[in-house]
């Protein structure tokens, strides 16, 4: 296992383009400190982000992980493009004929999507404690520690995305064809969930992008402000913020198919 990750991480980090995405993908992680510094009017009401507590624990928790989710798509464009090299420069068949198997192939993709969402994770986990131990009005142990579920919920989606990335992107060997596919996959999502022509509520959270979005429920209606303002026009709040296991599975199950489909493509074709 190491020496599978330690390949990709080469291949990475060798290509000038992975780096930089690399490089950016952490710094945006990093910039969620400057949420602090927005401040904004609605009418009469100002809003100031922290003083809405969102450096409170355990409410930083959720609002770190989903702000920290956006930036995945930068993670997203080096899978893609990590596989297209694979076919552009012959590396793929290279690792076959050096003796490496199509499933140890795919299996040191898939160690490389996990250690990339397991350390963006650590990531956001240690900001939101920085930024939580300095800001937060709560500071007991118990607090602090409760409702980590939310990282768990950001792991989980990182790792369902990017394994549906790693399988459009073996699927489509082209990296610009291969994110022109996501994005339409996408909208066409948006078309099914958002639409009266769409299919039944029910079944909306089983398709695999609104099903990793539903992990985490946009946190910024538990705002008080944002609470003020829907109370004055008669908007009733009715969200259920919390991160349910039938989701979590539903993702890990779509992580599963897209892992072993990318096995089966890369199994029958001929490199």
């Amino acid at each position: 296992m190491k020496r599978l990750l330690s390949i990709e991480l080469q291949k990475i980090w060798k290509n000038r383009a992975g780096r930089v995405l690399t490089i950016t993908y952490f710094g945006l992680l990093s910039l969620i400190a400057l949420v602090a510094s927005i401040k904004f009017d609605v009418g009469p009401i100002h809003i100031d982000i922290a003083d809405q507590g969102v450096f409170n624990f355990p409410f930083i928790w959720h609002f770190n992980s989903f702000i920290a989710v956006f930036a995945k798509v930068f993670f997203a464009i080096i899978i893609v493009s990590m596989m297209s090299n694979e076919y552009s420069y012959g590396t793929l068949k290279q690792n076959l004929i050096d003796g490496m198997s199509k499933q140890e192939f795919i299996a040191s993709k898939f160690i490389t999507v996990v250690a990339f969402s397991l350390v963006s994770t650590i990531f956001v986990f240690l900001i939101s404690l920085i930024l939580g131990l300095v800001f937060s009005s709560y500071t007991e142990v118990g607090i602090i520690f409760s409702r980590m579920e939310y990282l768990v919920a950001y792991f989980v989606n990182l790792v369902g995305f990017f394994s549906f990335c790693l399988f459009i992107g073996i699927l489509i060997k082209r990296s610009a064809f291969a994110l022109g596919f996501l994005f339409i996959w996408f909208l066409m999502e948006c078309f099914l969930v958002y639409t009266k022509f769409g299919w039944r509520h029910s079944f909306n959270r089983f398709l695999p992008l609104e099903s990793m979005s539903q992990l985490l429920i946009e946190p910024f209606t538990k705002l008080s402000a944002i609470k003020n303002i829907n109370s004055q026009i008669g908007i009733i709040n009715v969200k259920n913020y919390d991160v349910h296991f039938t989701t979590i599975l539903i993702v890990l199950t779509w992580t599963a198919i897209f892992v072993y489909s990318s096995y089966l493509l890369l199994k029958k074709r001929d490199l």
